[in-house]
Protein backbone atom coordinates (compact mmCIF):
# COMPACT_ATOMS: atom_id res chain seq x y z
CA UNK A 1 0.00 0.00 0.00
CA UNK A 2 1.59 3.34 -1.18
CA UNK A 3 2.63 5.71 1.91
CA UNK A 4 0.21 8.98 2.18
CA UNK A 5 1.53 11.29 3.78
CA UNK A 6 0.24 12.93 7.09
CA UNK A 7 -1.27 16.23 5.71
CA UNK A 8 -3.27 14.70 2.80
CA UNK A 9 -4.69 12.09 5.52
CA UNK A 10 -5.93 15.24 7.66
CA UNK A 11 -7.47 16.44 4.43
CA UNK A 12 -9.19 13.46 3.47
CA UNK A 13 -10.45 12.68 6.76
CA UNK A 14 -11.66 16.45 7.40
CA UNK A 15 -13.45 16.02 3.70
CA UNK A 16 -15.29 12.74 5.55
CA UNK A 17 -16.44 14.47 8.37
CA UNK A 18 -17.67 17.24 6.04
CA UNK A 19 -19.86 14.91 3.65
CA UNK A 20 -20.94 12.96 6.94
CA UNK A 21 -22.04 15.89 8.96
CA UNK A 22 -23.71 17.70 5.55
CA UNK A 23 -25.39 14.04 5.24
CA UNK A 24 -26.75 13.88 8.32
CA UNK A 25 -28.03 17.73 8.29
CA UNK A 26 -30.14 17.04 5.40
CA UNK A 27 -31.66 13.75 6.89
CA UNK A 28 -32.46 15.96 9.79
CA UNK A 29 -34.27 18.60 7.82
CA UNK A 30 -36.17 16.48 6.10
CA UNK A 31 -37.04 14.76 9.54
CA UNK A 32 -38.01 17.49 10.68
CA UNK A 33 -40.20 19.11 7.29
CA UNK A 34 -41.88 15.58 7.99
CA UNK A 35 -42.83 15.82 11.36
CA UNK A 36 -43.83 19.33 11.22
CA UNK A 37 -47.63 20.68 11.11
CA UNK A 38 -46.64 24.09 9.37
CA UNK A 39 -44.31 22.57 6.32
CA UNK A 40 -40.78 24.17 7.62
CA UNK A 41 -39.16 22.35 10.76
CA UNK A 42 -40.37 20.98 13.94
CA UNK A 43 -38.49 22.60 15.85
CA UNK A 44 -39.64 25.99 14.40
CA UNK A 45 -43.12 24.43 15.05
CA UNK A 46 -42.38 23.82 19.26
CA UNK A 47 -40.98 27.80 18.95
CA UNK A 48 -44.50 28.78 17.51
CA UNK A 49 -46.54 26.64 20.01
CA UNK A 50 -44.43 27.82 23.18
CA UNK A 51 -44.64 31.16 21.68
CA UNK A 52 -48.61 30.43 21.58
CA UNK A 53 -48.98 28.85 24.96
CA UNK A 54 -46.55 31.61 26.80
CA UNK A 55 -49.21 34.37 25.70
CA UNK A 56 -52.11 32.16 26.44
CA UNK A 57 -50.67 31.48 29.79
CA UNK A 58 -49.91 35.12 30.91
CA UNK A 59 -53.40 36.47 29.95
CA UNK A 60 -55.12 33.45 32.37
CA UNK A 61 -55.61 36.28 34.75
CA UNK A 62 -56.65 39.63 32.86
CA UNK A 63 -59.55 38.04 30.66
CA UNK A 64 -61.43 36.55 33.62
CA UNK A 65 -60.91 40.22 34.47
CA UNK A 66 -62.29 41.58 30.98
CA UNK A 67 -65.21 38.54 30.86
CA UNK A 68 -66.33 40.21 34.07
CA UNK A 69 -66.64 43.47 32.93
CA UNK A 70 -68.39 42.86 30.02
CA UNK A 71 -70.80 40.55 31.41
CA UNK A 72 -71.41 44.22 33.67
CA UNK A 73 -71.59 45.84 30.86
CA UNK A 74 -74.25 44.03 29.06
CA UNK A 75 -76.31 43.48 31.98
CA UNK A 76 -77.60 46.63 31.53
CA UNK A 77 -79.40 45.37 28.56
CA UNK A 78 -80.31 41.81 29.53
CA UNK A 79 -81.27 40.15 32.79
CA UNK A 80 -77.94 40.05 34.79
CA UNK A 81 -77.98 36.07 35.41
CA UNK A 82 -78.13 35.70 31.54
CA UNK A 83 -74.86 37.55 31.54
CA UNK A 84 -72.94 35.99 34.15
CA UNK A 85 -73.83 32.72 32.73
CA UNK A 86 -72.26 34.03 29.57
CA UNK A 87 -69.37 35.69 31.24
CA UNK A 88 -68.93 31.98 33.36
CA UNK A 89 -69.00 29.58 30.28
CA UNK A 90 -66.54 31.86 28.47
CA UNK A 91 -64.19 31.76 31.50
CA UNK A 92 -64.57 27.89 31.60
CA UNK A 93 -63.47 27.65 28.23
CA UNK A 94 -60.89 29.95 28.35
CA UNK A 95 -59.58 27.81 31.33
CA UNK A 96 -59.31 24.88 29.49
CA UNK A 97 -56.93 26.49 26.89
CA UNK A 98 -54.77 27.53 29.75
CA UNK A 99 -54.67 24.20 31.12
CA UNK A 100 -53.71 22.77 27.82
CA UNK A 101 -51.18 25.38 27.59
CA UNK A 102 -49.88 24.70 30.84
CA UNK A 103 -49.20 20.97 29.85
CA UNK A 104 -47.97 21.69 26.95
CA UNK A 105 -45.14 23.86 28.53
CA UNK A 106 -44.57 21.22 31.28
CA UNK A 107 -44.37 18.43 28.80
CA UNK A 108 -40.63 17.60 27.28
CA UNK A 109 -39.27 19.17 24.17
CA UNK A 110 -37.64 15.46 23.17
CA UNK A 111 -41.50 14.10 22.86
CA UNK A 112 -42.75 16.89 21.32
CA UNK A 113 -45.46 16.08 18.49
CA UNK A 114 -46.62 19.15 16.42
CA UNK A 115 -49.53 17.51 14.74
CA UNK A 116 -50.74 16.15 18.03
CA UNK A 117 -50.36 19.61 20.01
CA UNK A 118 -51.61 21.50 17.23
CA UNK A 119 -54.86 19.62 17.47
CA UNK A 120 -54.98 19.55 21.06
CA UNK A 121 -55.04 23.54 20.81
CA UNK A 122 -57.31 24.32 18.06
CA UNK A 123 -59.81 21.98 19.68
CA UNK A 124 -59.86 24.02 23.15
CA UNK A 125 -59.76 27.24 21.11
CA UNK A 126 -62.96 25.90 18.92
CA UNK A 127 -64.73 25.02 22.60
CA UNK A 128 -63.84 28.51 23.38
CA UNK A 129 -65.00 30.31 19.94
CA UNK A 130 -68.41 28.54 20.73
CA UNK A 131 -68.83 29.69 23.95
CA UNK A 132 -68.29 33.63 22.98
CA UNK A 133 -70.73 32.76 20.28
CA UNK A 134 -73.43 32.49 22.96
CA UNK A 135 -72.99 35.94 22.72
CA UNK A 136 -75.98 35.81 19.95
CA UNK A 137 -78.52 34.07 22.78
CA UNK A 138 -78.67 37.74 24.29
CA UNK A 139 -81.31 38.52 21.75
CA UNK A 140 -83.98 36.00 23.67
CA UNK A 141 -83.14 37.74 26.59
CA UNK A 142 -83.96 41.55 25.89
CA UNK A 143 -86.51 43.45 24.32
CA UNK A 144 -84.45 46.50 23.32
CA UNK A 145 -83.44 44.78 20.15
CA UNK A 146 -82.17 47.76 18.79
CA UNK A 147 -79.78 48.96 21.70
CA UNK A 148 -78.55 45.11 21.43
CA UNK A 149 -77.55 45.01 18.21
CA UNK A 150 -74.88 47.66 18.98
CA UNK A 151 -74.16 46.05 22.51
CA UNK A 152 -73.59 42.43 20.49
CA UNK A 153 -71.62 44.32 18.16
CA UNK A 154 -69.33 45.85 20.29
CA UNK A 155 -68.62 42.73 22.43
CA UNK A 156 -67.94 40.29 19.47
CA UNK A 157 -65.28 43.29 18.05
CA UNK A 158 -63.68 42.75 21.58
CA UNK A 159 -63.38 39.13 21.68
CA UNK A 160 -62.43 38.99 18.12
CA UNK A 161 -59.53 41.03 18.42
CA UNK A 162 -58.41 39.94 21.89
CA UNK A 163 -58.56 35.98 20.15
CA UNK A 164 -56.33 37.23 17.45
CA UNK A 165 -53.75 38.65 19.34
CA UNK A 166 -53.70 35.81 22.19
CA UNK A 167 -53.43 33.31 19.11
CA UNK A 168 -51.62 34.91 16.84
CA UNK A 169 -48.41 32.51 16.33
CA UNK A 170 -51.01 29.41 15.70
CA UNK A 171 -53.61 30.59 12.62
CA UNK A 172 -55.62 27.92 13.11
CA UNK A 173 -56.43 28.50 16.79
CA UNK A 174 -57.04 32.01 15.54
CA UNK A 175 -59.63 31.05 12.91
CA UNK A 176 -61.56 28.75 15.13
CA UNK A 177 -61.53 30.81 18.28
CA UNK A 178 -63.30 34.49 16.26
CA UNK A 179 -64.95 32.60 13.69
CA UNK A 180 -67.83 31.42 15.72
CA UNK A 181 -68.91 34.51 17.35
CA UNK A 182 -68.38 36.80 14.00
CA UNK A 183 -70.68 34.20 12.17
CA UNK A 184 -73.20 33.92 14.76
CA UNK A 185 -73.59 37.89 15.41
CA UNK A 186 -73.56 38.61 12.35
CA UNK A 187 -76.39 36.40 11.21
CA UNK A 188 -78.37 37.47 13.92
CA UNK A 189 -77.93 40.81 13.08
CA UNK A 190 -79.09 40.63 9.75
CA UNK A 191 -82.05 38.55 10.81
CA UNK A 192 -82.85 41.57 13.23
CA UNK A 193 -83.31 43.12 10.11
CA UNK A 194 -82.58 47.58 8.93
CA UNK A 195 -79.96 49.15 7.59
CA UNK A 196 -77.97 49.65 10.23
CA UNK A 197 -77.96 45.91 11.69
CA UNK A 198 -77.00 44.64 8.32
CA UNK A 199 -74.14 47.27 8.21
CA UNK A 200 -73.10 46.08 11.59
CA UNK A 201 -73.06 42.49 10.44
CA UNK A 202 -71.03 43.43 7.40
CA UNK A 203 -68.18 45.33 9.59
CA UNK A 204 -68.11 42.10 11.94
CA UNK A 205 -67.51 39.59 9.06
CA UNK A 206 -64.87 42.30 7.61
CA UNK A 207 -63.49 42.56 11.14
CA UNK A 208 -62.96 39.03 11.43
CA UNK A 209 -61.48 39.15 8.29
CA UNK A 210 -59.01 41.99 8.73
CA UNK A 211 -58.08 40.24 12.19
CA UNK A 212 -57.51 36.77 10.65
CA UNK A 213 -55.15 38.39 8.69
CA UNK A 214 -53.29 40.57 11.17
CA UNK A 215 -52.96 37.45 12.80
CA UNK A 216 -51.25 35.45 9.93
CA UNK A 217 -49.02 38.85 8.79
CA UNK A 218 -48.06 38.26 12.70
CA UNK A 219 -47.07 34.67 12.83
CA UNK A 220 -45.32 34.85 9.53
CA UNK A 221 -43.29 37.43 11.15
CA UNK A 222 -42.77 35.55 14.39
CA UNK A 223 -41.66 32.32 12.36
CA UNK A 224 -39.55 34.59 10.12
CA UNK A 225 -37.99 35.88 13.38
CA UNK A 226 -37.90 32.15 14.40
CA UNK A 227 -35.84 31.08 11.23
CA UNK A 228 -32.97 33.81 11.44
CA UNK A 229 -32.56 32.57 14.67
CA UNK A 230 -32.21 29.09 14.16
CA UNK A 231 -29.74 30.32 11.67
CA UNK A 232 -27.49 32.76 13.63
CA UNK A 233 -27.75 29.66 16.58
CA UNK A 234 -26.78 27.39 13.96
CA UNK A 235 -23.72 29.35 12.39
CA UNK A 236 -22.95 30.31 16.08
CA UNK A 237 -22.48 26.28 16.56
CA UNK A 238 -20.56 25.68 13.00
CA UNK A 239 -18.21 28.75 13.54
CA UNK A 240 -16.97 27.05 16.66
CA UNK A 241 -17.14 23.67 15.50
CA UNK A 242 -14.71 25.65 12.85
CA UNK A 243 -12.67 27.27 15.95
CA UNK A 244 -12.28 23.58 17.75
CA UNK A 245 -11.20 22.18 14.19
CA UNK A 246 -8.91 25.04 13.48
CA UNK A 247 -7.60 24.61 17.07
CA UNK A 248 -7.02 20.86 16.13
CA UNK A 249 -5.17 21.74 12.88
CA UNK A 250 -2.89 24.15 14.14
CA UNK A 251 -1.84 21.30 17.19
CA UNK A 252 -1.34 19.08 14.80
CA UNK A 253 1.04 21.53 12.39
CA UNK A 254 2.71 22.86 15.68
CA UNK A 255 3.29 19.40 16.88
CA UNK A 256 4.98 18.18 13.18
CA UNK A 257 6.35 21.65 12.77
CA UNK A 258 8.59 20.50 16.28
CA UNK A 259 8.99 17.32 14.49
CA UNK A 260 10.40 18.05 11.75
CA UNK A 261 12.64 20.82 13.74
CA UNK A 262 14.02 18.11 15.85
CA UNK A 263 14.23 15.68 13.05
CA UNK A 264 16.77 18.19 11.05
CA UNK A 265 18.59 19.24 14.20
CA UNK A 266 19.50 15.39 15.25
CA UNK A 267 20.43 14.57 11.46
CA UNK A 268 22.15 17.93 10.76
CA UNK A 269 24.41 17.05 13.98
CA UNK A 270 25.14 13.47 13.13
CA UNK A 271 25.84 14.44 9.38
CA UNK A 272 28.29 17.17 10.92
CA UNK A 273 30.90 14.83 12.10
CA UNK A 274 31.60 12.86 9.01
CA UNK A 275 31.53 15.75 6.90
CA UNK A 276 34.63 16.91 9.45
CA UNK A 277 36.35 14.08 8.64
CA UNK A 278 35.88 13.85 4.87
CA UNK A 279 36.91 17.92 4.94
CA UNK A 280 40.20 17.38 6.49
CA UNK A 281 41.06 14.28 4.78
CA UNK A 282 39.96 15.38 1.39
CA UNK A 283 42.34 18.61 2.69
CA UNK A 284 45.22 16.34 3.56
CA UNK A 285 44.88 14.40 -0.04
CA UNK A 286 44.94 17.91 -1.93
CA UNK A 287 47.51 19.53 -0.32
CA UNK A 288 49.63 16.15 -0.35
CA UNK A 289 51.06 16.32 2.71
CA UNK A 290 51.76 12.88 2.91
CA UNK A 291 53.71 12.66 -0.49
CA UNK A 292 52.63 13.45 -4.49
CA UNK A 293 49.97 11.53 -6.02
CA UNK A 294 51.39 9.04 -8.63
CA UNK A 295 48.37 10.23 -10.87
CA UNK A 296 47.97 13.76 -10.70
CA UNK A 297 44.29 13.77 -11.59
CA UNK A 298 43.64 12.44 -7.75
CA UNK A 299 45.10 16.14 -6.47
CA UNK A 300 41.73 17.22 -8.65
CA UNK A 301 39.66 14.54 -7.56
CA UNK A 302 40.54 15.68 -3.55
CA UNK A 303 39.77 19.38 -4.25
CA UNK A 304 36.34 18.34 -5.71
CA UNK A 305 35.84 16.16 -2.16
CA UNK A 306 36.86 18.92 -0.43
CA UNK A 307 34.22 21.71 -2.36
CA UNK A 308 31.30 18.89 -2.23
CA UNK A 309 32.07 18.40 1.62
CA UNK A 310 32.50 22.50 2.36
CA UNK A 311 28.75 22.98 0.19
CA UNK A 312 27.24 20.13 2.20
CA UNK A 313 28.28 21.05 5.81
CA UNK A 314 27.30 24.51 4.72
CA UNK A 315 23.80 23.29 3.58
CA UNK A 316 23.85 21.47 7.34
CA UNK A 317 24.46 24.30 9.08
CA UNK A 318 21.93 26.68 7.68
CA UNK A 319 19.17 23.74 8.24
CA UNK A 320 20.37 23.56 11.98
CA UNK A 321 20.18 27.37 12.13
CA UNK A 322 16.82 27.03 10.78
CA UNK A 323 15.71 24.55 13.10
CA UNK A 324 16.76 26.37 16.25
CA UNK A 325 15.42 29.18 14.92
CA UNK A 326 11.64 27.64 14.40
CA UNK A 327 11.76 25.41 17.52
CA UNK A 328 12.98 28.77 19.43
CA UNK A 329 16.18 27.60 21.04
CA UNK A 330 18.53 29.83 18.79
CA UNK A 331 19.61 32.26 21.74
CA UNK A 332 21.77 35.36 20.76
CA UNK A 333 25.19 35.87 22.14
CA UNK A 334 24.27 39.78 22.42
CA UNK A 335 27.82 42.06 22.68
CA UNK A 336 28.76 45.59 21.19
CA UNK A 337 29.79 44.90 17.78
CA UNK A 338 30.59 47.45 14.59
CA UNK A 339 28.59 46.47 11.82
CA UNK A 340 31.39 48.16 9.57
CA UNK A 341 33.82 45.40 10.92
CA UNK A 342 31.95 43.00 10.30
CA UNK A 343 31.15 43.77 6.51
CA UNK A 344 35.00 44.29 6.10
CA UNK A 345 35.45 40.93 7.37
CA UNK A 346 32.88 39.34 5.27
CA UNK A 347 33.77 41.42 2.04
CA UNK A 348 37.30 39.26 2.46
CA UNK A 349 36.01 36.04 2.84
CA UNK A 350 34.08 36.30 -0.67
CA UNK A 351 36.62 38.77 -2.59
CA UNK A 352 38.46 36.43 -4.24
CA UNK A 353 35.00 34.45 -5.22
CA UNK A 354 34.26 37.95 -6.79
CA UNK A 355 37.01 38.32 -8.44
CA UNK A 356 37.14 35.09 -10.16
CA UNK A 357 33.93 36.14 -11.95
CA UNK A 358 35.40 39.64 -12.42
CA UNK A 359 32.24 41.13 -10.11
CA UNK A 360 33.19 44.51 -9.17
CA UNK A 361 32.80 44.74 -5.50
CA UNK A 362 32.38 48.57 -3.79
CA UNK A 363 32.12 49.40 -0.29
CA UNK A 364 30.59 52.91 1.47
CA UNK A 365 30.50 53.52 4.62
CA UNK A 366 29.22 56.35 7.08
CA UNK A 367 31.49 58.13 9.32
CA UNK A 368 31.46 58.11 12.70
CA UNK A 369 28.17 55.09 12.78
CA UNK A 370 27.75 53.53 16.86
CA UNK A 371 28.41 50.18 17.75
CA UNK A 372 25.42 47.96 18.05
CA UNK A 373 24.01 45.32 20.84
CA UNK A 374 23.67 42.42 18.92
CA UNK A 375 24.93 38.96 18.24
CA UNK A 376 27.93 39.02 16.03
CA UNK A 377 27.86 35.48 14.79
CA UNK A 378 24.32 35.70 13.61
CA UNK A 379 25.11 39.76 11.77
CA UNK A 380 28.21 38.05 10.19
CA UNK A 381 25.85 35.63 8.74
CA UNK A 382 23.23 37.88 7.37
CA UNK A 383 25.81 39.79 5.97
CA UNK A 384 27.88 36.43 4.53
CA UNK A 385 24.47 35.33 3.51
CA UNK A 386 23.69 38.91 1.33
CA UNK A 387 26.47 39.18 -0.23
CA UNK A 388 26.96 35.42 -1.37
CA UNK A 389 23.27 35.53 -2.92
CA UNK A 390 24.65 38.86 -4.78
CA UNK A 391 28.03 37.51 -5.96
CA UNK A 392 26.20 34.02 -6.79
CA UNK A 393 23.50 35.43 -9.11
CA UNK A 394 25.37 38.40 -10.72
CA UNK A 395 26.91 37.64 -13.60
CA UNK A 396 30.30 38.07 -15.58
CA UNK A 397 31.69 41.45 -15.15
CA UNK A 398 28.61 42.54 -12.74
CA UNK A 399 28.45 45.21 -9.65
CA UNK A 400 27.89 44.84 -6.47
CA UNK A 401 27.56 47.71 -4.03
CA UNK A 402 27.80 47.62 -0.72
CA UNK A 403 26.36 50.56 1.50
CA UNK A 404 26.87 50.62 5.65
CA UNK A 405 24.51 54.08 6.83
CA UNK A 406 22.28 55.12 9.62
CA UNK A 407 18.39 54.37 8.62
CA UNK A 408 16.14 57.05 8.69
CA UNK A 409 14.62 56.07 12.35
CA UNK A 410 18.17 56.49 13.93
CA UNK A 411 18.62 52.81 13.41
CA UNK A 412 21.41 51.28 11.24
CA UNK A 413 21.10 49.31 7.65
CA UNK A 414 23.58 47.65 5.30
CA UNK A 415 22.25 47.57 1.68
CA UNK A 416 23.25 45.32 -0.86
CA UNK A 417 22.37 46.12 -4.48
CA UNK A 418 23.70 44.18 -7.51
CA UNK A 419 22.87 44.62 -11.13
CA UNK A 420 21.61 40.77 -12.01
CA UNK A 421 18.85 39.35 -13.73
CA UNK A 422 16.49 40.61 -11.08
CA UNK A 423 13.46 38.61 -9.68
CA UNK A 424 10.07 38.39 -11.07
CA UNK A 425 7.52 40.23 -8.93
CA UNK A 426 5.21 37.02 -8.36
CA UNK A 427 8.62 34.65 -7.47
CA UNK A 428 9.77 37.45 -4.64
CA UNK A 429 7.19 35.65 -1.83
CA UNK A 430 8.72 32.03 -3.35
CA UNK A 431 11.73 33.22 -2.52
CA UNK A 432 12.01 34.48 1.03
CA UNK A 433 9.90 31.55 2.46
CA UNK A 434 12.16 28.47 3.67
CA UNK A 435 13.53 26.10 1.02
CA UNK A 436 12.09 28.36 -1.84
CA UNK A 437 13.92 28.94 -4.93
CA UNK A 438 12.92 31.17 -8.12
CA UNK A 439 13.11 30.02 -11.79
CA UNK A 440 16.77 31.79 -12.12
CA UNK A 441 18.33 29.69 -8.90
CA UNK A 442 16.95 26.39 -10.45
CA UNK A 443 18.72 27.13 -13.84
CA UNK A 444 22.06 28.29 -12.01
CA UNK A 445 24.70 26.01 -11.07
CA UNK A 446 25.46 27.38 -8.04
CA UNK A 447 21.93 26.54 -6.74
CA UNK A 448 21.45 25.98 -2.90
CA UNK A 449 18.78 24.61 -0.73
CA UNK A 450 16.85 28.26 -0.72
CA UNK A 451 17.34 29.09 3.03
CA UNK A 452 19.95 31.73 3.29
CA UNK A 453 17.15 34.60 3.29
CA UNK A 454 14.63 32.40 5.23
CA UNK A 455 17.63 32.64 7.96
CA UNK A 456 18.41 36.29 7.34
CA UNK A 457 15.04 37.49 7.98
CA UNK A 458 14.72 35.36 11.53
CA UNK A 459 17.75 36.72 12.22
CA UNK A 460 16.48 40.15 11.91
CA UNK A 461 13.32 39.27 13.32
CA UNK A 462 15.75 38.20 16.63
CA UNK A 463 17.26 41.81 16.87
CA UNK A 464 13.74 43.09 16.78
CA UNK A 465 14.90 44.29 12.81
CA UNK A 466 13.30 44.63 9.91
CA UNK A 467 14.41 42.99 6.13
CA UNK A 468 13.86 44.28 2.55
CA UNK A 469 13.73 42.86 -0.92
CA UNK A 470 13.43 45.12 -3.78
CA UNK A 471 14.02 43.52 -7.50
CA UNK A 472 13.02 44.29 -10.47
CA UNK A 473 13.15 42.14 -13.31
CA UNK A 474 16.62 42.57 -16.13
CA UNK A 475 17.87 45.79 -13.58
CA UNK A 476 18.72 43.85 -10.44
CA UNK A 477 18.15 43.44 -7.14
CA UNK A 478 18.66 45.13 -3.63
CA UNK A 479 18.26 43.75 0.18
CA UNK A 480 18.18 46.04 3.35
CA UNK A 481 18.54 44.69 6.77
CA UNK A 482 17.71 47.04 9.08
CA UNK A 483 19.07 47.34 12.96
CA UNK A 484 16.08 49.10 15.03
CA UNK A 485 17.35 52.11 16.77
CA UNK A 486 17.13 50.80 20.76
CA UNK A 487 20.22 48.51 19.64
CA UNK A 488 22.55 51.37 18.48
CA UNK A 489 25.26 52.12 21.21
CA UNK A 490 25.14 56.25 20.80
CA UNK A 491 27.84 57.88 22.81
CA UNK A 492 26.11 59.79 25.79
CA UNK A 493 26.89 63.84 26.19
CA UNK A 494 28.75 64.76 28.37
CA UNK A 495 27.38 65.77 31.67
CA UNK A 496 28.37 69.22 32.48
CA UNK A 497 28.20 70.25 36.67
CA UNK A 498 27.08 73.92 36.86
CA UNK A 499 27.63 74.97 40.59
CA UNK A 500 24.84 77.43 41.98
CA UNK A 501 25.21 81.18 42.66
CA UNK A 502 24.01 80.85 46.38
CA UNK A 503 26.87 77.41 46.68
CA UNK A 504 29.82 80.25 44.91
CA UNK A 505 28.92 83.46 47.33
CA UNK A 506 28.70 81.63 50.20
CA UNK A 507 32.11 80.10 49.24
CA UNK A 508 33.53 83.45 48.45
CA UNK A 509 32.57 85.49 52.11
CA UNK A 510 33.75 82.09 53.51
CA UNK A 511 37.54 82.98 52.95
Amino acid sequence: MPFEPAHQADVRSQMGRELRRNAQKTVFDARQRLTSSSGTRASLDYELLDEYADSRISSALVLPLMFAILALFSSLWVQPFVAVCWAAIVAAANTGVVVASRQFRRSSPDQFIANRWTTTFITVETIYGIAWSLLATFTLFSDESTSLAVVMFALALVGIAANAVSSRTLPGATLMSTLPVALTVAINLVVLGGLLNWSLAAVTIGAEIFFVYLARQMHGSKLEEIMHQAEKDQLINELEEAREMSDEARRHAEQANIAKSQFLATMSHELRTPLNAIIGFSEVLQSELLGPHAVPQYKEYAGDIHRSGQHLLNLINELLDLSRIEAGKYELNEEAVALIDIAEDCRRMVEIRAKAKGIELSFNYANNLPKLWGDERAIRQVVLNLLSNAIKFTPQSGKVAVMVTRSTDGGQLISVRDNGPGIPEDEIETVLSSFGQGSLAQKTAEQGAGLGLPIVQKIMELHQGRFDLFSKLRFGTEVIATFPRARVMDALAPVVEKRQTLQIYSEASGR
